[in-house]
């Protein structure tokens, strides 16, 4: 086990290490519980989107133990799911015709990922865009959170307003938001976790929680559940562009902000078996659209983990065994998936978190504030991420090219302007 994962060249030790990954899992298994209680909404069977959560958890989180060696979680991402859900909606398609261009981004991310493509597109998109679709899906997810849990309701006059504060649900959302809080303003933690666990407590003394059961056999996986063909009948292009462009930028982002916390950045700005740690995330995404969820990035929570410590692969072993324990409760997530006032403070404080690269975003300059704050703007409005995104990169090169700083943007920020606007005019979400 210390060759396999180099404890002593990390400078670390096997204790250090399964602490450090039941660190990380306790502040990320929410997933499990938030994560097919969104997808359900899709018409994805619970059953099938919690099994598939786990499965993409575990394969992504493996790979990247024991092929990059870091202390880094791989699950199905947040934000994503919600618009898996908005475009099923939308577009008025089944789950499976989704899942088809979940699946198709994540090939190609694949693709990607065994590339240099890859780091050159990230390089190619401008930070203020980069910043404006992770805050903008912040929003999104926020407002998800904010209307399932009855916060916010649907007004005729001014499209949205606030709801009934004094019905039962919504009231145990505000209380278990305020618990949530507390305990992450005090840096518990898994205070995301335990504030879940908190309001399923006082769910079960008021009556709104029903448990029946807490274990059971591990319902059996889902296997290949794509409609590729609707896909493609459908044309939309511009969602697997939407999955593969966000779980990009969310998953490198977050794996390098990881890596460098963790000491792992070389002073020329490389990370050390960068591709294979971006395979993890591009193979959980295939992987995890063949059983049933939405695409998969690197999880933020992982920080923790190292925070306590954790240095190697072997961290993001013990994650992964405690994914597959966790497959051993499908009943009781069944349940607490069921009340939403468990999982909706989850969506708005995750929401805040991914607010924060706004800071670095340079205000002051109109060619740069703009697409970034019309991103922000459209997300939530539009329940779109991929209009939010089409706008973006609309903008962007348009007002850099009439304030004559043209030769400064990357050609692929052309071409993407014109098949955005293509798409757009021709093939408009529906």
């Amino acid at each position: 086990m210390k060759n396999q994962f180099k404890l002593q060249e990390n400078h670390t030790n096997v204790r250090t290490e399964l602490l450090a990954g039941m660190t990380t899992f306790l502040t990320m298994v929410y997933i499990v519980v938030v994560n097919p209680g969104i997808l359900s909404a899709a018409g994805v069977p619970f059953e099938q989107a919690f099994m598939a959560t786990i499965i993409a958890a575990v394969v992504g989180t493996l790979i990247m133990a024991f092929a990059a060696n870091y202390p880094i979680a791989i699950a199905p991402g947040m934000g994503m799911n919600a618009y898996f859900v908005t475009e099923v909606i939308q577009q008025d398609v089944s789950y499976s015709v989704i899942l088809g261009t979940v699946f198709l981004a994540g090939i190609l991310f694949v693709i990607l990922s065994l590339t240099s493509l890859r780091e050159k597109l990230i390089t190619a998109i401008p930070a203020s865009l980069k910043y404006g679709i992770t805050s903008g899906i912040g929003l999104f997810i926020a407002f998800l959170g904010l209307r399932m849990s009855g916060i916010i309701v649907s007004s005729e006059e001014t499209l949205v307003t606030l709801g009934d504060l004094t019905a039962p649900g919504t009231l145990l959302t505000i209380v278990g938001l305020f618990i949530t809080l507390i305990l992450i303003a005090r840096n518990v933690t898994g205070g995301l976790f335990i504030g879940m666990l908190i309001t399923g407590i006082i769910g079960l003394f008021t009556g709104q929680l029903e448990i029946t059961k807490v274990m059971s056999a591990p319902p059996a996986p889902v296997f290949w559940d794509i409609d590729l063909a609707g896909v493609f009948s459908n044309s939309l292009y511009t969602v697997i562009f939407a999955f593969l462009l966000v779980t990009i930028f969310d998953t490198t982002g977050t794996m390098v902000g990881v890596a460098e916390q963790a000491g792992f950045i070389r002073k020329d700005g490389s990370l050390p078996r960068a591709r294979a740690a971006l395979m993890a995330d591009a193979s959980a995404t295939t992987v995890g659209a063949m059983f049933g969820t939405s695409p998969s990035s690197a999880y933020i929570e992982s920080s923790s983990g190292v925070a306590a410590g954790g240095r190697t692969g072997l961290t993001t072993t013990v994650v992964a065994i405690l994914f597959l324990v966790s497959m051993f409760f499908a009943p009781l997530v069944g349940a607490v998936s069921g009340l939403p006032a468990i999982t909706a403070p989850v969506l708005i404080i995750v929401g805040c978190f991914m607010m924060e690269g706004l800071a670095n975003v340079n205000w002051k300059s109109f060619d740069d504030a703009f697409p970034a704050f019309i991103i922000i703007l459209t997300m939530p409005l539009t329940s779109s991420i991929a209009t939010g995104i089409a706008m973006g990169f609309i903008t962007y090169p348009v007002l850099k090219l009439v304030m004559g700083k043209g030769k400064s943007v990357h050609w692929l920020l052309y071409m993407f302007a014109i098949i955005f606007i293509l798409q757009m005019v021709f093939f408009p979400a529906h």
